[in-house]
């Protein structure tokens, strides 16, 4: 039997800006267009979602539901970066992650021996580093197949998680209304409705025949769901580029001294670590270090080079850290880059 986790982060957007900005905590936040004639919301926080504010909701009538609501707009950079530190933590538990957007991805957990293969157990694991390394909230759905993986990890959010144990899917269904279904839009809700049917109980105690009858092939899928058969398995479809690992700091620091200890105490080792499962069967093309000011502006600076070498990195940090003309750090990073050897690809690239 499988076990599938689907790890999904906590309005994400919205959550990256809360956290590099604290003043905006407690606040309805939303990302998003700021103009009130022509702007959509991205996404929004729960704060906000409580005054009937929504994603993909025009910034003018998310103000009309909320006066005070606070839109800012999107960095696409920091939530690609916090994306690379979460997908960082999902490798250290397993090799088959199937990322379906920069917030949220399936793990398949079922060769784990981690806490005696308790996929529930791994799934608090995996959540409670997130958070340590990220200060990002996530919540998870742990099932032994993908769509109820899918589902379960929305009916405990935000920062939370549920478990359906294999001996409890028939049951889970049985009341399981079916727009919850993925793939079950509007549309097909209704006319689902119209025909009587509302629940994946509905379903089984209706005829196979009778929805491909009304729904063609995604009748069959309709009926295979609410029998608790889906036989996808987690897709791991992508070539990893790099490796890297890189920390944001609660202080920001001015000091090269102190950035040069940072990278050669805490970085380097993780990095070697981290990378070391892929230097086993790929090379390694290039080194790269990269440095966040407090000002958010961001410089990387790389050099080819076929092995970690800590003198080319402390050089590269130099180079990187004048680049600010004396502004402080808020955020240091390094990494190694992978060749696309033909024969050892190793697909476990997130959707960055």
């Amino acid at each position: 039997m499988r076990k599938i986790v689907h790890i999904d982060m906590d309005a994400f957007f919205v959550s990256v800006e809360i956290r590099d900005n604290p003043s905006l905590a407690g606040k309805p936040v939303a990302v998003g267009g700021k103009s009130d004639r022509r702007g959509v919301l991205s996404t929004c926080n729960y704060i906000a979602r409580q005054y009937g504010v929504s994603s993909a909701m025009p910034t003018a009538i998310a103000k009309q539901k909320c006066p005070n609501l606070v839109v800012v707009p999107g960095r696409m950079e920091a939530y690609r970066e916090a994306s690379e530190q979460i997908r960082e933590i999902f490798e250290e538990y397993t090799g088959k992650i199937e990322p379906l957007s920069l917030d949220e991805a399936y793990l398949d957990l079922s060769e784990s021996s981690l806490h005696q293969g308790s996929a529930t157990l791994i799934a608090q694991e995996i959540r409670a580093k997130i958070y340590k390394t990220t200060m990002l909230t996530a919540s998870a759905g742990i099932a032994p197949i993908k769509f109820l993986a899918k589902i379960a990890s929305d009916i405990n959010k935000p920062n939370n998680q549920f478990t359906i144990a294999p001996n409890d899917v028939l049951n889970f269904i049985e009341t399981l209304p079916l727009k919850k279904i993925p793939g079950v839009g509007k549309v097909t809700t209704e006319k689902l409705k119209r025909l009587g049917l509302e629940t994946g109980g509905d379903i089984r105690r209706s005829k196979e025949i009778f929805l491909i009858e009304h729904f063609g092939k995604y009748g069959r899928v309709l009926w295979d769901r609410c029998h608790g058969i889906d036989n996808r398995a987690v897709e791991v479809s992508r070539i990893r580029k790099s490796v890297g690992v890189e920390r944001t700091f609660e202080k920001n620091v001015s000091s090269l001294d102190e950035l040069s200890r940072i990278l050669i105490e805490r970085l380097l080792p993780e990095l070697e670590r981290r990378a070391q499962k892929h230097l086993a069967t790929r090379s390694m093309n290039k080194l790269g270090v990269k440095v966040k000011f407090a000002d958010f502006q961001q410089t990387t600076k790389e050099q080819k080079h076929n092995q970690i070498e800590r003198n080319t990195l402390i050089e590269l940090l130099q180079e990187a850290f004048f680049r600010g003309n004396g502004k402080s750090v808020r955020l240091l990073g390094i990494h190694i880059g992978l060749d696309d050897d033909a024969n050892t690809f190793e697909q476990l690239n997130f959707d960055l």
